[in-house]
């Protein structure tokens, strides 16, 4: 299947950027963005500005919602979140898409991960090199081959960089929200497996802490009086841990529990931390009403008290009619390329999940192809840097260009 002539000369533009991606993605993983690395951020947020900036758009830094969390000592905090970044080019288009992404990564400043190593001639190993730095640099060509055709005028962007994303996107789901109801359709860049294969469906997730509150008291001369938090803690996680299949594919990861102390007190404090992950969007509500259930069933015990915190933020995005019409559109666009599309559903999830859920149909993992994310041995195919920003250039402008549909045109059902 050839591309059209037009078209084919456009993407001609990235034919000799591979050296030129390579070198701006070693400098990107050199950055420590970690979530919680608010100067390191800072300083990533300054070369992705820097970096777009060639794509003469409107620019902003929009200030993040600080995000609540809970202490080892069981107070409930809020800590800032990095600033994101927002491009605005022809919002008046009459094709209109969302592009996102995030800056941060799973690697905090102190992870001793912090290095780069070429595991081979096409293999970077480095933190953030797939996810997602490799990603926004495929959007970010993608978006400057557009610039460079023709059909550039028929297509407005929003481009919508996060800080936040590892930890929930707590801070900017709301104009993540926002950005969608303002396009048609949207395009996420984390990254695509090793082989390419995307994901398709994916389920959503919810991250809780519950607060267990006790009364301390001498282990050997007063243990009568005492109410040990841990003992509920435990109690509680045994609980929903429990409820891992009650529904079809539901899961519960119990993740951690802090609190106690010396082996002569009981413990007063414990928090458990856990994350749920469902496939249905009703799953969710069958999960709060259970957790709530064991949480009230714990916190009335004499001496014992039970605090929930947390909640679903992360809905359910399911196969529907609009994305799979998207996903065809994508694998005919590979398929011009040479580039064989496939996808499967996946328990993971991420920014694609809220834009799904504002009512648009969002392919998620248009970014390298690489694997092991969010572990040291995390690595990007150097080659998918130019073969994916080829590829969603290929998809935008044929779709500007009226070759293929605008996705989401059609109503929303699922599949």
């Amino acid at each position: 299947m050839a591309i059209s002539s037009n078209l084919s000369s456009d993407l001609g533009f990235l034919d000799d950027k591979r050296s030129e991606m390579t070198a701006t993605l070693r400098d990107w993983c050199a950055i420590n963005s970690g979530s919680g690395n608010l100067d390191g951020l800072a300083k990533m947020h300054g070369a992705l500005g820097e970096a777009f900036a060639d794509l003469d758009a409107e620019v902003e830094t929009v200030p993040s919602h600080p995000r609540a969390s809970v202490t080892q000592d069981g107070e409930q905090v809020e800590k800032p979140v990095g600033d994101m970044l927002r491009l605005v080019k022809r919002p008046q288009a009459p094709v209109r898409v969302l592009l996102s992404g995030h800056m941060d990564t799973v690697f905090a400043a102190d992870h001793p991960f912090q290095g780069e190593k070429f595991l081979d001639d096409d293999t970077l190993n480095a933190p953030g090199a797939a996810d997602m730095k490799g990603g926004l640099l495929v959007m970010l060509y993608a978006l400057k081959t557009i610039e460079q055709s023709n059909h550039a005028d028929k297509i407005g962007y929003e481009v919508l960089i996060n800080a936040d994303e590892e930890i929930g996107s707590h801070g900017s789901a709301h104009m993540l929200t926002e950005a969608a109801k303002r396009a048609q359709f949207a395009c996420v860049y984390e990254p695509a497996l090793a082989d390419g294969t995307l994901a398709g469906a994916r389920k959503g997730s919810g991250n809780f802490d519950v607060i267990f509150r006790g009364k301390p008291a001498h282990a050997g001369r007063e243990h009568h009086l005492g109410r040990n938090a841990i003992v509920a803690a435990a109690d509680f996680a045994s609980i929903v841990d429990k409820l891992t299949g009650g529904r079809e594919n539901l899961t519960v990861n119990v993740a951690r529990i802090d609190g106690g102390g010396p082996n002569n007190v009981v413990p007063d404090l414990a928090v458990v931390r856990f994350n749920v992950r469902v496939e249905q969007p009703e799953d969710a509500g069958w999960m709060m009403t259970a957790v709530q259930t064991a949480v009230a069933e714990i916190g009335s015990r004499d001496g014992i008290t039970a605090e929930l915190t947390g909640g679903f933020t992360r809905p359910p995005k399911p196969m529907t009619s609009s994305l799979l019409a998207f996903f065809e559109a994508l694998k005919k666009a590979g398929a011009e390329l040479d580039i064989n599309i496939d996808w499967q559903p996946t328990g993971g999830c991420c920014d694609g999940n809220n834009i799904a859920a504002a009512g648009i149909p969002v392919i998620d993992t248009l970014g390298v192809r690489g694997a092991n994310i969010h572990s040291a041995q995390e690595f990007a195919k150097l080659d998918s840097l130019v073969e994916r920003a080829k590829l969603s250039a290929l998809l935008l402008l044929k779709i500007a260009a009226g070759e293929l549909p605008v996705p989401g045109a059609e109503k929303t059902e699922a599949a």
